[in-house]
């Protein structure tokens, strides 16, 4: 017997090495099992798709599921040995709330009839005639979603504390970075020449990136790369970050010469805090968690910047 808890949810990435354990799991149930066709079974979507993999407790993969950017959940599967104890509905349930923290209004799928009675229990209102997709029958289902509760109206948060953030050696600067990360609520601008691996490629800067652009609606990430095509090569995770969640990352170059030769970086948030490095190619730096006079400084040459450099076209194969 297989105990209930002893498997895990989390949100995984096609473009990424999530990949091959989303495809042991659809091989194993939709080619080997269903016997559908392997050419109908990848697609387009899986590249701009959000998607969830369920892992047993040794992390070997077990189910998934996806949410496409036509507002549908699709792709469930889960291995025959842990089917009812529960990996579908908790993984269909992390894409519902992924769904609802998009703003999407309804979410359908395409539901194999057997497992209308499933989808019905966690709300789906099956309509429309039955029809065959890999000769396996199948109805439409919609779901409307609750949009998340309007929060009481609450008083002002706190300002900040302001602190001194020193940055003389690569140690303090990244955590510099990371206090900034962990401080940010909704949005970010960064200026930099090649995506400083050294600071946001790191599984830190990483997991606190991907936590600010699945922060919501409001969720914004604006980035101003000089050299993307360094940027190619040193920083692919974080490449492979943006492009998972493009909703929330924004790439641009600059491309008037007074922008390509400005020599210095920075990061802000939307905290007032910042992180200024004089010279781009170094890491040391100065900045403070709550600086409004200097953020507000740096905010406005970013903004002027941004407006007149365009989408980063080295990335734009990546679909960025």
């Amino acid at each position: 017997m297989i105990p209930d808890a002893d498997f895990h949810v989390e949100f995984a990435a096609w473009l990424g090495d999530d990949q091959p354990a989303l495809r042991q799991v659809r091989e194993q149930v939709f080619i080997v099992e269903q016997q559908c066709p392997e050419d109908e079974e990848w697609d387009a979507l899986d590249a701009s798709s959000q998607h969830v993999l369920a892992r047993d407790r040794d992390g070997r993969p077990i189910g998934t599921g996806r949410l496409t950017p036509e507002r549908k959940i699709g792709r469930m599967a889960v291995l025959a040995e842990w089917r009812g104890h529960g990996v579908g509905a908790a993984i269909l349930r992390q894409l519902l709330e992924q769904a609802r923290a998009l703003g999407y209004p309804a979410v359908e799928m395409h539901a194999q009839t057997h497992a209308i009675p499933f989808y019905a229990r966690l709300g789906f209102v099956a309509y429309g005639e039955e029809f065959l997709e890999c000769d396996i029958p199948h109805r439409r289902m919609r779901l409307e979603l609750e949009p998340f509760a309007a929060p009481e109206r609450a008083a002002p948060p706190p300002r900040p504390e302001a602190r001194s953030l020193a940055a003389d050696d690569r140690g303090q600067t990244l955590a510099a970075v990371a206090a900034l990360l962990g401080d940010t609520q909704h949005e970010l601008a960064i200026l930099t020449p090649d995506l400083d691996p050294e600071l946001f490629d790191t599984p830190a800067s990483l997991e606190a990136l991907k936590r600010i652009a699945l922060s919501g609606r409001r969720a914004r990430i604006r980035i101003l790369v000089r050299e993307p095509r360094a940027a190619l090569t040193e920083a692919r995770r974080l490449i492979t970050l943006a492009q998972r969640l493009p909703s929330a990352f924004a790439l641009r170059t600059p491309i008037d010469d007074v922008d390509r030769q400005y020599a210095s970086a920075f990061l802000l948030n939307d905290r007032r805090g910042y992180l200024f490095r004089p010279l781009a190619a170094r890491l040391e730096g100065e900045g403070s968690t709550y600086a409004p006079g200097r953020h507000a400084q740096l905010l406005a040459l970013f903004d002027e910047v941004w407006e007149r450099s365009e989408p980063a076209s080295e990335l734009r194969a990546l679909g960025i």
